[in-house]
């Protein structure tokens, strides 16, 4: 009896989801929590676990097709229909090939030169006798079943051991997935490079590019790696969608400016400097510029909390707490987890949970919730090396705060009353705000507050270690 897989409540705010793509196809083996499906929604993009152990008998929703919670995925049935669900695939597949004919195969070494064409489907060979199939590296022998007969090298690769591994590996990202099986790449057996292990593009354009490589450094002498996207169209993501639909409704809805201050950053730098060593032996979190900014912005919000309010219709909403977004990179698009109550945190407190937040965004663990909530944002463009930009206000909130790359340059500084020129460090720091709530004398003196509690660096009451 075939049991139901639906899309389950993925948050509170979350009401649909698009499946991006299939993990298991029709007459396919799942084990009871094994990924399924990976489906995107508005807030994030995640994997649908198998409630049950069976054969994958009917997919009800195609890839790309958006529908509500509660919808019937797919239909799961009994795992003594596998057989049965396999024979009638298409002959091109090699789940086709019946056991018993392999087996007889590997006493004939005939060693015809054809048998090396299939190397392409090998990792979809259903290994039903590996031992008999990898002493013999040439059996191609079988005329009806010619793509399975080469499998004896790959042979250790079987279509279930992807499956399996896969709920042991980092996340990898649909888009990265799709380049592995475009280069015929197993992501098992890819060491990733990116953040806790995290498969990246490159992992798997170096795994799929070993022997090719040196034929293509002579042909390309910079160290340069071009994309795989160039000369090809491929459809929006729906957080992609979802991020464009926003940002132009902000955009024409709010009247949005943006104010730009440079502020003196030494005093900060070098405290940063004094505690960084031991700030990571206490919290094992390295410290950057960014708590700092965010804790002086939280400080700011408590001050002039019309930065921090929300616009409601003709109504503005002053909350109690400042929910500082933070704007995280990832390979999906930009998502802004939610910093809760950033005004009562110290630089330690911040500084973890930024970690942690970045962390489990760009690695898909993140709560649907946690995405919500925010009164103010915060984007480090600086950490791509970016001077400054004029950032987006998205609504309902009225401003988001952007911060440059802190850089060493010569500076006129006076002390008593005589200017000098002194190698200072400075950070641009540009607020864009609804200019329909905030005014521009409101942005000034916000940036203000900020700009004199950075450039004093007092910070050790705040540090939290």
């Amino acid at each position: 009896m075939a049991q139901d897989v639906t899309l389950p409540a993925l948050g509170e705010s979350v009401t649909e989801g698009t499946v991006t793509r299939w993990l298991k196809k029709v007459g396919d083996s799942v084990a009871v929590d094994e990924a399924l499906v990976e489906i995107s929604t508005d807030k994030v993009d995640t994997e649908i676990p198998s409630p049950v152990a069976g054969v994958v008998q009917e997919i009800l929703v195609q890839e790309d097709e958006t529908v509500e919670v509660g919808a019937v995925l797919a239909r799961i049935g009994d795992g003594a229909a596998a057989p049965a669900a396999e024979a009638p695939a298409p002959a091109a597949t090699e789940p086709v090939v019946p056991a018993a004919p392999v087996v007889p195969e590997p006493p004939a070494p005939p060693a015809p030169p054809a048998p090396p064409a299939p190397p392409a489907a090998v990792p979809v060979v259903a290994p039903p006798a590996p031992p008999e199939v990898a002493p013999a590296a040439p059996p191609a022998a079988v005329p009806a079943a010619v793509p399975v007969v080469a499998p004896a090298p790959p042979v250790a690769a079987p279509v279930v051991a992807p499956a399996s591994g896969s709920r042991a590996m980092p996340y990898v990202t649909p888009i990265v997935r799709k380049l592995a099986n475009d280069h015929g790449v197993d992501v098992s057996t890819v060491s990733g490079t990116g953040v806790g292990g995290r498969i990246r593009k490159e992992d798997v354009l170096a795994a799929a590019g070993g022997p090719s490589a040196p034929a293509a450094t002579p042909a390309a002498p910079t160290s340069v790696a071009a994309s795989e996207l160039r000369g090809t169209t491929v459809a929006m993501s729906r957080l992609r969608k979802v991020i464009a639909e926003r940002a132009v409704a902000s955009m024409q809805q709010t009247a949005q400016l943006t104010t730009v201050v440079e502020v003196d950053v030494t005093e900060t730098a070098e405290f940063r400097n004094a505690v960084k060593d031991q700030f990571v032996q206490s919290t094992g979190t390295k410290l950057s510029f960014l708590p700092f900014f965010v804790k002086a912005a939280a400080e700011a919000l408590q001050v002039f909390p019309i930065i921090n309010a929300v616009a409601d219709g003709e109504s503005i909403i002053y909350p109690a707490t400042e929910n500082i977004s933070i704007a995280v990179d990832t390979e999906r698009g930009l998502l802004t987890p939610v910093l809760r109550s950033a005004g009562s945190l110290s630089i330690a407190q911040i500084a973890a949970s930024i970690a942690d937040l970045a962390e489990r965004t760009r690695t898909n663990q993140l709560g649907p919730d946690e995405l919500a909530g925010g009164t103010f944002t915060v984007t480090n463009t600086g950490s791509r090396g970016a001077l400054f930009d004029t950032p987006v206000v998205f609504l309902p909130q009225v401003a988001i705060l952007g911060t440059g790359t802190v850089q060493k340059k010569p500076v006129v500084v006076t002390h008593n009353g005589d200017d000098s020129i002194a190698i200072r460090q400075t950070v641009f720091l540009a607020l864009s705000y609804d200019h329909r709530i905030v005014d521009g004398a409101d942005a000034a003196r916000f940036l203000t507050m900020v700009k004199n509690r950075l450039e004093a660096g007092d910070f050790d009451a705040d540090l939290g270690i």
